[in-house]
Formats: C-alpha cells, structure tokens, sequence
C-alpha cells in the first residue's frame, strides 16, 4: 500500500515484503502479452488484411511501397518482353513498322508504360495500337489488377489511420484506487474521465480481478480472472462521460474481497484490470482504454478529490486535481465484520425499543390505585416467571398473564 502501515508493537513481527508483481496489462493499456512458439503461422496469412493493419508503420509504409513497385515492374517487364518478341525494338526508325507501344525502345520506357497505365495518368506519348491483340489483353489485365492493388492497400492505410487507438489516449484513469466507506458500505473506486471535448458514445466500463488461485483439486490457475461488479445490474456501468466519473464497486457478499482487511489486502497479490470501452462521437469506430491497479496503487481510507466546479453559466473541470486524493475515516476490518457489527447494532436497537416501552407501561400502571397496586402485590409471586422472560425477550407481558392475575 502507499500509505503507510499501522505501528507495530516492539515484539510483532513485520509482513514480508512483497516482490515486484509482473503487471499483465500495463497503465497506458498495453498487454503484457507475447505470443511464443506460435507454429501455425499460416493462419496470419489467411487474413492478410488483418495482418497488414497490425503491422507497425514502418512496415506498412514499406509494403505500401513494395506493392505498387512490385506491380509496376512486373507488367513493365512484360511489355518489354512483348516489345522484344515482335521485333519492336529493331525496327525503332523504321516508320512503317506498326509497334505494338508506339515510342516504346527499351525497358525503362516500358516501366514507364506500365506506371502511366495503371495510374491512367496517360501522358500521351507512349500509346498502344490496335495491331497488338496481346497488348491489348495485358492492358486489360493490368487495369483490373491494378484496381485491385489499390483498394486493397489504400483500404489497409484508411483503416491503419482511421484506428481509434490514439483516442484511447485521451481517456484517463486515476493513477490509484481508493478503498472508503459509501453509504456506510465499503467501497473500492476509481476514477475515469476524457480529455476531448467530442464524446464516447455508449460508454461501458467494466473491471477484472487477475489473481493466482489453486483448485480444490490442485489445479494452479496462475492469472485466473473475476469480475469486479461496477453497476451491471443496476445500469451503473454505463457511462455518461461528460465529466470525470468515480467508479464504484460494493465491497458485498458476492465481491473476492468480502473477508478482506485493510492489513489482508496489503499482504495480498492482484491486479485490476479496469475496460472502457464505447464508440467515438466523430468516426462511430468503436474505442477500448484499459488501465490497471496493483496492490500497492490501492489506498485504504482515501478519497478522490472534487474536480467539478460551478463557474458562470458552466461547470469546470480541473484535471489538476483528477489523481489526487484525501484521507478519510475509514474502518481497517473487513466488510463482513463491518456488515456482521452493523447487524448487531441494528438487533441491539431492535430489542432496546420494546424495552423502553415496557419501562413507560410499567410507569403508567403505577399510578392506576391502591387496589390494583394490592392486587399487583398478590399476584407478584405468581407474576415473577412472567417478568423474568420479560426481561430476558425485551417484549411486553402477553394479555393471558393479567387474565390469570
């Protein structure tokens, strides 16, 4: 925890210190994930579009550029080839030679050529003539295979541009998590919020617990995941995120951490994953911003500063403040001692009630008369057993006990 420990007295022994716990998702969203050993590598290539929108830029670029080189020199090649089988290329001054590419007389006029022809720039000095029925086959071939290559990798660099990754970056997360009482619950909290001023719309949140766990049967489940509930079944886990949000999960019966004291959670060893996920106001591409919190980036008895302030005629906010947080009362036991000390008062209150009451009737009944006084007398030996329950049950004597007086 980064707030520091109770006192210990002289002879208590210190916790052990806790190494370093490896994140599995990192505080900007990246996983700490490699993928190893994978020897299936042909499934990547069954989605080559897929393949190509992951790879860094510096590879798309290249690729980018390999494409259309690749495709320009190869039919540039083959125009050449068909220069050369007809004889295009000895008969250049001849005039009454009909070439196959008019002005075409060597392999760089020929890439040229194939360049012009599938961009459809169309200079109009290199042409082709209507006495080459192969000229005019590869023509078409290179047009619609051309039109391929260009809807495929300017398709690939929409998409790799057009990723709302970088909006991502936009969309905090607190830098801690508190642990402090709402509403007389312990709570576990966070806080999220977005820096632009165009909006995340159907914003959702949702929240993991990654922890180590072993079976009943010894099975060893080294990043084992549980949900945290953030309001799934009340609504609460969806977001309008106009202004910076605390997010708050009920430390109750159904929560892993139900027995867990302020002293347990410092000894123990998790991470929390927290998802955001909703559309982008802009492009309508669905955005996700992940962030997480280890053990020590959870605060016991901490709150979260107010960032929303009333100006004139606006609210502020001041992300100055978004990570900071203050101390509050809060109690170390866990939320089922609390939940089990909160019961006992309640069925302390409930029994002290109809106590009092018995005390004012009793009071009441004083003042009646000397007669009933004699006959309460009389029948005091008789009476005792009943007052004893009385006072054993804290309720009122039942009507039967006076009939019988």
């Amino acid at each position: 925890m980064a707030q520091e420990n109770a006192a210990f007295s002289p002879g208590t022994e210190e916790p052990p210190r806790r190494r370093g716990r490896q994140r599995y998702v990192e505080k900007d969203g990246r996983c700490n994930v490699q993928q190893g050993n994978v020897r299936e590598t042909y499934r990547y290539l069954t989605d080559l579009f897929t393949t190509l929108v992951d790879l860094q830029w510096r590879l798309s670029l290249l690729f980018f550029v390999l494409a259309y080189a690749l495709t320009w020199l190869f039919f540039g090649a083959i125009w050449w080839l068909i220069a050369y089988g007809r004889g295009d290329l000895e008969h250049l001054e001849d005039t009454a030679w009909t070439p196959c590419v008019n002005n075409l007389n060597g392999f760089v006029a020929a890439f040229l050529f194939s360049i012009e022809t599938e961009t459809t720039i169309g200079y109009g000095h290199r042409v082709i003539t209507d006495q080459c029925p192969e000229g005019i086959v590869l023509l078409l071939l290179q047009a619609i295979l051309g039109s391929m290559v260009n809807a495929f990798m300017v398709g690939c660099m929409f998409v790799k541009i057009s990723q709302p990754n970088k909006r991502a970056a936009t969309l905090v997360f607190s830098s801690h998590a508190v642990v402090s009482l709402r509403d007389g619950r312990l709570c576990l909290m966070f806080r999220v919020g977005d820096l632009r001023s165009s909006h995340i719309v159907e914003a959702s949140i949702r929240a993991k617990l990654i922890r180590s766990r072993q079976t009943l049967e010894g099975e060893f489940i080294p990043l084992h995941q549980t949900d945290l509930s953030v309001g799934f079944d009340t609504g609460d886990d969806r977001l309008f995120l106009v202004s910076p949000l605390v997010i708050s999960h009920e430390i109750d019966a159904a929560s892993p951490f139900w027995e867990a004291s302020r002293r347990a959670l410092e000894r123990d060893d998790f991470e929390i994953v927290v998802i955001l996920e909703g559309m982008v106001e802009a492009t309508g591409m669905t955005c996700q911003a992940r962030s997480s919190y280890l053990v020590d980036e959870v605060l016991w008895g901490h709150r979260f500063t107010s960032v929303l302030t009333l100006e004139d005629g606006f609210y502020e906010v001041d992300y100055a403040s978004f990570h900071e947080t203050f101390e509050v009362p809060t109690p170390s036991c866990s939320a089922r001692e609390l939940a089990e000390a909160a019961a006992r008062l309640d069925a302390h209150l409930y029994w002290s009630i109809p106590s009092r009451l018995d005390e004012k009737v009793e009071e009441e009944g004083a003042g009646e008369g000397p007669g009933e006084e004699a006959e309460e007398e009389a029948g005091e030996g008789a009476g005792e057993g009943a007052g004893v329950d009385k006072e054993q049950n804290g309720c009122l004597p039942p009507p039967e006990s006076e009939s019988k007086v």
